[in-house]
């Protein structure tokens, strides 16, 4: 048996499709348009990949995109002020500040500085804590395209055994909390979890999302579970030439979809999803800011 390989770079096509229609409705019937604000400090390169790609998938979908450049021995001080001032623009509904930062900047007193309702990576106290609690809330752009990318594949997710390996507030945590508002019954387990294999085999829904390459072998896998791999690591790989690297999963993908009854590959299966959730959440937080309805199909 050879799982089906869910294609996320697809499925995020479809998504960012959804999105401009309701985007261009918006404009059309009451004349708003969602506003991206990201904060980039410093040079680094891949935020700035990261930076860019976010900016031009902005656009494409008919969203605003504006962009904040700051060098990379900003006072906290002007940063704050900068986010200050996009918590009180009205034409800004979701605001980023790409991280990492350098050094002297702290990532929690960025996150906790941003309006809660502006938070569109889901990461403040607040949002994690209406998640929490059963409450509206942004949530962290990664679980929600998981959690698409799973009822995509399984429609109910309703009594089923979910185990995700990794308890990060980026992923682990939140996505627990998104499967059990879906009636799962969930385990979050990780690293020192004892006899993680075992525990692994009981699932239906793997999450993975430790971030250790191929940590997670094809035998831990249940005949037939779906199992989402988060993982995002570069190793090196001597066959293509020396000093080259290939991108792996936290699964060993070749060996668990033999067993799996479908599987994310790496890359191109969560990492698309991202960006495209990203914009999904600038859009509820542009509705939610105007008292209008949340956009179908496209929240938690």
């Amino acid at each position: 048996m050879s799982a089906t390989i869910i294609d996320g770079k697809a499925f995020a096509a479809k998504v960012r499709g959804q999105i401009a229609e309701q985007v261009a409705r918006l404009k059309a019937e009451k004349g708003l348009t969602p506003g991206l604000a990201v904060i980039l400090v410093g040079e680094d390169p891949a935020s700035q990949v990261y930076v860019r790609n976010k900016g031009k998938q902005t656009v494409e979908v008919g969203m605003n995109s504006f962009e904040h450049k700051l060098p990379a021995d900003v006072p906290a001080d002007e940063l704050y002020a900068l986010i200050d001032k996009l918590n009180a623009d009205p034409a800004v509904h979701g605001i980023l500040c790409q991280f990492p930062v350098p050094p002297h900047l702290s990532e929690t007193e960025i996150v906790a500085r941003i309006d809660p309702a502006k938070d569109v990576d889901g990461l403040h106290v607040v949002n994690a804590g209406l998640l929490a609690s059963g409450q509206k809330a942004m949530v962290s752009c990664t679980p929600l395209g998981c959690l698409m990318l799973l009822r995509d594949q399984l429609g109910s997710l309703s009594g089923l055994n979910a185990v995700v390996v990794g308890r990060s507030n980026l992923v682990g945590k939140p996505m627990a909390q998104l499967l059990l508002r879906d009636s799962c019954t969930v385990t979050i387990a990780h690293s020192r979890t004892k006899d993680l294999p075992e525990v692994c085999r009981r699932a239906d829904i793997l999450v993975a999302a430790v971030g250790r390459p191929e940590m997670i072998k094809g035998d831990w896998v249940k005949p037939g579970a779906t199992v989402i791999d988060v993982g995002i690591n570069r190793i090196d790989a001597p066959e293509r030439g020396e000093g080259k690297t290939r991108l792996v999963g936290d699964v060993e993908f070749g060996a668990a979809s033999e067993v799996a009854g479908a599987i994310t590959p790496v890359p191109g299966g969560v990492g698309p999803m991202t960006i495209a959730c990203l914009l999904a959440n600038t859009l509820t937080a542009c509705c939610r800011a105007n008292g209008l309805p949340e956009p179908e199909g496209l929240t938690a």
